[in-house]
């Protein structure tokens, strides 16, 4: 039988190894606990009086002598009803201490977080952020999502463009050939100068993200609301004076 999913509801390992013993045995002593599952018996009292707690075991007296057997199943579902009822209580009293809480987190919240994701799950996470904010900022994009990660591109891409969130995008020179504009997406073109750089920012929010797209996959995402703004006037100069249409 198996009860993986007891790990799950909340039971250790030792607990479901008891249990199952028990339901094998059917009423039983702890001796046989103890030949059945190896465990060592002070510990298989600890872990008796556990599942006992829990409602999935009970115990009768014969002869002075304990001896243990598992109630009904249906006492698990009752068990993860309580279990439910206690995070419900909890979630409650929660909800009622969060606008403190929160208070207090912004009143100590450093004015600049800087924050270092690695690999391409970390790119993702970037990406997965600027959803969150209606207009996205890039200069020196490359395309290399769609290139060194397509299928989670076009998948992000169909999300964005649903959302509405609007892409300024400043392309590699050398891009000119290979790119239209997709839906909701402004482009223009920088100097070959400005292919040099191996890196691309992404201005988003107060956020501002410098990504390397070598093999190791490196982003490093500064959050300030005055960097944010610098970084989006140098993208409105580039924009205005610097970046070319086709």
């Amino acid at each position: 039988m198996e009860f993986e999913i007891l790990e799950k509801v909340g039971l250790s390992k030792g607990e479901i190894k008891v249990y199952d013993a028990i339901l094998n045995l059917g009423i039983t002593s702890i001796n046989k606990i103890h030949e059945e599952t190896g465990i060592e018996r002070r510990n298989i009292y600890d872990i008796i009086n556990k599942l006992i707690e829990r409602g999935l075991i009970t115990y009768v007296t014969e002869n002075k002598k304990r001896l243990f057997q598992a109630t009904h199943p249906n006492k698990i579902m009752g068990y993860l009803e309580e279990k439910k009822q206690d995070l419900d209580r909890i979630k409650e009293q929660l909800a009622k201490e969060m606008p403190s809480l929160i208070s207090r987190f912004q009143s100590k919240k450093p004015e600049l977080k800087a924050e270092i994701y690695r690999g391409k799950e970390g790119i993702k996470a970037v990406w997965e952020d600027m959803l969150n904010y209606k207009e996205n900022y890039f200069i020196g994009s490359g395309r290399y999502a769609m290139k060194l990660m397509p299928n989670f591109w076009y998948n992000f891409n169909r999300r964005r463009i649903k959302l509405g969130v609007k892409w300024y995008n400043l392309l590699r020179n050398e891009m000119k050939k290979e790119v239209k504009a997709e839906r909701y997406e402004f482009i223009k073109f920088l100097p070959k100068e400005f292919s040099v750089n191996p890196l691309v920012i992404f201005i988003y929010g107060n956020k501002v993200a410098n990504v390397l797209w070598s093999p190791d996959f490196f982003a490093f995402v500064i959050e300030s609301k005055d960097i944010a703004e610098n970084y989006k006037k140098y993208h409105r100069y580039l924009w205005d004076n610097v970046a070319r249409q086709k």
